[in-house]
């Protein structure tokens, strides 16, 4: 024999062989509860004894006991207090510290985001309002003068340009006029530059500047709006800025100007009746633009 405890195989046993050994568990069961009631009432008279004991060993029992149970119940306060310390720890650990100040730190910085875009917003409109009145308010473009060429054909264009608010410097890029005369119903773009030739230039404007365009209305069908007199227009195309190196901080302005001009060889006599002028007829009236 080898001493090694083999499971007990019932499928190998008979029916009267199982009842045997049920019977057997039975009876061991029985056996078992018996003990253990013995044991029971064995212990419930060593506790009759002890409450016979003399009243100072009786005392020192009952001391026992009772120090057993405060130290019980100290245990367990402890347990409470390490629990909910744990709980009040989780806020004052530097995970959850780290987390408030991450978010203190987005909020202030989504705050600080949008006040210096709302300010560089109201800044850039005050820019563009400072431009626009000094560009359409402050600048005032004149048309002075209209005269005969010595050539017989040719006609000097006076404009000034006049800065309102002299303190306030304006940088104006005046480009070359441009020159229309008006055959039929359409605007036929004549000559015109400068005296000297000179195209595109940029100027600062404190207070006044005067240009001149000379130009050639050389149409032969043009048509007379006003009894003896042509139909003109000027194009007078700017770009305005309060910088002499302006970025986008730019405005475009454009004037056209109106006039009847008298052709060279006009007869005076026959304007004067027709549009019952004193003295000699001018050789231009200016027109409010349309």
């Amino acid at each position: 024999m080898t001493g090694e405890t083999r499971p007990l195989d019932l499928s190998a046993l008979s029916a009267a062989d199982k009842d045997r050994l049920i019977l057997g568990l039975w009876a061991d069961l029985r056996d078992e509860r018996a003990k253990s009631q013995a044991l029971e009432q064995r212990l419930a008279e060593a506790g009759g004894i002890a409450a016979d004991m003399p009243t100072d060993k009786a005392s020192l029992l009952e001391q026992l006991r009772h120090r057993g149970t405060r130290k019980g119940n100290r245990a367990a306060g402890k347990g409470a207090k390490v629990r909910l310390g744990r709980g009040l720890g989780l806020l004052r650990s530097r995970f959850a510290m780290g987390l408030v100040i991450v978010a203190a730190l987005a909020f202030g910085l989504d705050f600080g985001i949008g006040w210096y875009q709302q300010r560089q917003i109201a800044q850039q409109r005050q820019a563009e309002l400072r431009l626009q009145q000094a560009a359409f308010t402050n600048l005032l473009v004149e048309l002075k003068d209209i005269a005969y060429e010595p050539d017989g054909k040719s006609y000097r264009l006076s404009l000034t340009l006049q800065n309102l608010i002299p303190e306030q410097p304006i940088y104006v890029m005046l480009s070359p006029i441009r020159v229309y005369e008006q055959s039929g119903y359409v605007w036929q773009e004549v000559p015109a530059q400068a005296p000297k030739g000179q195209s595109a230039m940029v100027i600062k404007l404190t207070e006044r500047f005067s240009f001149q365009t000379v130009f050639e209305p050389n149409l032969r069908d043009w048509t007379s709006v006003m009894p003896g007199y042509m139909h003109i227009r000027f194009d007078n195309n700017m770009l305005i800025s309060l910088r002499s190196e302006p970025e986008d901080d730019i405005v475009e302005r454009d004037d056209p100007s109106y006039v009847y001009l008298k052709p060279y060889g006009a007869d005076d006599e026959a304007i004067r009746r027709q549009l019952k002028f004193t003295g000699t007829p001018p050789v231009y009236i200016p027109m409010p633009p349309h």
